[in-house]
């Protein structure tokens, strides 16, 4: 007999449909449910640990997302045969997933919640990670947990103009949109994605597409735990800083921290200055105890002193209408840029805007650089790729140089999306492309300054971009009916504010965003204020970039490799390529170039890449050679490459080869062919013949005198 199990259909969007089903597998988790749509499934568990860590003073919550190759009917690739550590694609849904609920806890829940999603099935119509929210969410509702939610996750595409929510992977693939927005049932907390420069205002309808589809699954969910039980509550005690103590400190501290924070500002002296205030807080507080009679500790003064310094400047910014570094709402920090600052690489630059500086660099590389993506429902190769990186130095820490974080990893793939639309495709530009973005400093948003650092990178190289890019990070603070809109947020106003929102685009559009919004009830004028001020910093930064450089440099650097096409008959491929590679390899290394050989169309194509114009001019010879056929009553020079005793075999070009017989060695009679011929000697030969089946018939005599035999000369 089956297990029972409680499902619920949702129709969220015309001829769309989600199943949710729970109480079959993973029974042991506080929360389980198998989301389906199409012959997608994916199977989300959230389990929450009895008791917090002891000294734990933050939400440890950990999402993972896993895409199993027998899900898709898949053995994996490579030496063993089994997944690996969590691919890039794997990395960012878990993010996604994580960046849509976590602030969906209450503060002060400290408990470990794990939220793991396994796909389990691969269907061909749809991808997983817009399941992966979804599940998690239902897992959490059917938990107990003392989560603000259910949320809901989807796509939304644009295919011929119209917008579609969750598209299938083919319409994706033809969609100038490729958005996944998060949102509850009266506000959207999540969104990312990138576009081939849609506007603001369809930028807003797609969002508005979302949610309507979003509030559907909420309800779904809804019922899914109605119909299977309300599970008992999670039982928790909240660990949060008194609202006495935060009264208190304000009564003794406030004045400091609101005089502080209008102080002229840098960051090492802003932040060390409150650091001051929070010392003197705990002395004033506690003395030498470790409590106070009312039971706080160090950490509640140092906290409380943090609560008087968020309240403290958000009021600046919304009554004052200033900011802790002295700007406007729609300042942008000094920005300096610099291009073609690194002698030996392909293309570099160095974005400075404030406090916030990336080093971005550029190499060019050939189609045998490509990044294979091996994935259950993706299966291509990378000719363009962004690596982010941020060392402890960019922030003044010292610290441990590990591999790539998930934080890192989001980041690039946000810049990296931003970029894409404007890579030139590779029958116009055939190069394998990777940008390199090393934070150098930090305050502020690093990945937007690496977006404008790698488009000034990648024009320094000479890569023809359509358009330039430049990115800016905007924030939002709101209580009541007041309302800022910051333009390129520091650090500290977006840990204060209500919605940070990253935004890259070129003059005519936007190609990437990021957001995360904290509020509810956010309606759609002000978000659309707050893109098109985004855009308005675009054209500024964009206008900043081109006075350092307005286009893509005519030449390659002189350390990038040249690439040269030749298209040859698919017949001789295998001739180019030769026995186990021999003659391709041959050719490679006597002309120190790289020599790629496909087939496409039914054409053969060589590519030829070199950093030096002779070296790429012998290779071509060399593969002309090859490739040319052999004319009837044409003279060569050919090498004598086998001697038999009927004749010699004359190699007349690359792997073409014909016979001498041991008449047309001379005029005279020859009784031994190697007393007229040596392996390795250079003779003159004509083409007497090419037979049906590709022989070649030659002779020597026309050559030689016929007096002695020699030759003429």
């Amino acid at each position: 007999m089956p297990l029972e199990a409680t499902t619920r259909e949702i129709q969220y969007a015309p001829g769309k449909t989600m199943t949710l089903e729970t109480g079959k597998m993973a029974r042991q988790a506080n929360g389980s449910v198998v989301v389906r749509m199409g012959d997608t499934m994916v199977l989300s568990t959230a389990t929450l640990s009895d008791s917090v860590r002891e000294g734990s003073n933050f939400f440890p919550l950990t999402v993972d997302y896993r895409e199993k190759f027998a899900a898709g009917g898949k053995v994996p690739g490579g030496f063993i045969k089994r997944e690996g550590r969590p691919t890039d694609k794997e990395t960012l849904t878990a993010r996604l997933v994580d960046r849509a609920i976590r602030p969906l806890f209450p503060d002060g829940f400290y408990h470990d919640v794990h939220l793991v999603n396994f796909v389990i099935s691969a269907g061909k119509e749809y991808d997983a990670d817009i399941l992966a929210g979804v599940g998690s969410s239902a897992a959490l509702a059917l938990s107990g947990a003392p989560f603000q939610g259910p949320i809901a996750e989807v796509r939304v595409g644009r295919v011929d103009g119209e917008l579609i929510v969750n598209p299938t992977l083919e319409q994706t693939n033809a969609s100038d949109l490729d958005l996944l927005v998060a949102g509850k049932m009266d506000s959207l907390v999540m969104v990312e994605g990138e576009a081939h420069e849609i506007s603001e205002e369809t930028m807003i309808d797609a969002l508005d597409v979302a949610h309507a589809s979003i509030k559907k699954l909420v309800e779904g969910q809804n019922a899914l735990v109605q119909d299977f039980g309300q599970a008992k509550p999670f039982e928790w005690e909240q660990d949060i800083v008194p609202e006495a103590l935060v009264e208190k400190v304000g009564e003794q501290f406030g004045q400091r921290v609101a005089d502080h924070i209008r102080k002229p500002y840098d960051k090492k002296s802003f932040y060390g200055g409150l650091d001051a205030i929070k010392d003197e807080a705990v002395d004033t507080l506690l003395g030498d105890e470790k409590e106070t009679p009312e039971g706080y500790t160090r950490g509640d003064i140092r906290d409380a002193v943090g609560k008087v310094q968020k309240t403290e400047m958000r009021t600046m910014i919304l009554e004052d209408q200033r900011r802790i570094d002295g700007r406007n709402y729609d300042d942008i920090r000094e920005l300096t840029t610099e291009a073609g600052l690194l002698p030996r690489v392909h293309g570099s630059a160095l974005f400075t805007r404030g406090e916030t500086q990336v080093l971005g660099s550029v190499t060019l590389g050939t189609s045998k650089d490509v990044q294979p993506v091996d994935e259950v429902f993706t299966d291509i190769d990378k000719s363009f790729f962004l690596h982010y990186r941020f060392p402890p130095f960019s922030v003044g820490e010292a610290g441990f140089l590990r591999g790539p974080k998930r934080r890192e990893i989001g980041h690039g793939m946000l810049a990296e999306r931003a970029l894409s639309p404007v890579i030139p495709d590779q029958n116009d530009f055939p190069y394998t492309i990777r940008v390199n973005a090393e934070v150098t400093e930090s305050n502020g948003s690093s990945s937007m300054a690496s977006v404008c650092a790698g488009s000034l990178a990648l024009m320094d190289a000479g890569v023809p971009l359509k358009k330039p890019v430049a990115g800016i990070a905007m924030g939002l603070v709101k209580r009541g009916d007041q309302t800022a809109i910051l333009t390129d947020i520091l650090g500290q106003e977006d840990h204060l504010g209500d919605m940070d929102f990253k935004i890259t685009g070129t003059r005519d559009g936007i190609t990437a965003c990021q957001m995360d919004i904290k509020i509810a009830g956010l309606d759609r004028d002000v978000m659309l204020t707050a893109l098109k001020k985004a855009r308005e910093a675009h054209m500024k930064i964009l206008e900043h970039m081109e006075s350092t450089l307005g286009s893509a440099r005519e030449d390659l650097s002189p350390y990038a490799p040249r690439l040269t096409k030749l298209t040859i008959d698919p017949e001789h491929i295998g001739a180019v390529i030769g026995p186990g590679g021999k003659v391709v390899k041959s050719i490679q290394k006597e002309t120190n170039t790289d020599v790629t050989v496909d087939e496409e169309d039914g054409v053969g194509l060589v590519t030829i890449a070199a950093t030096n114009q002779q070296d790429a001019e012998d290779a071509i010879e060399r593969i002309k050679q090859i490739v040319a056929v052999p004319e009837e009553g044409e003279d060569y020079v050919g090498t004598v490459k086998t001697i038999r005793d009927f004749g010699a075999f004359i190699e007349i070009m690359p792997e073409k080869t014909g016979l001498l017989h041991v008449s047309e060695i001379s005029h005279e009679y020859v009784e031994n062919v190697e007393d007229h011929l040596k392996v390795g000697d250079k003779v003159k030969v004509h083409l007497l013949e090419v037979r049906d089946d590709g022989k070649l018939r030659l002779t020597r005599k026309p050559f030689l005198s016929k007096e002695n035999g020699k030759d003429k000369e």
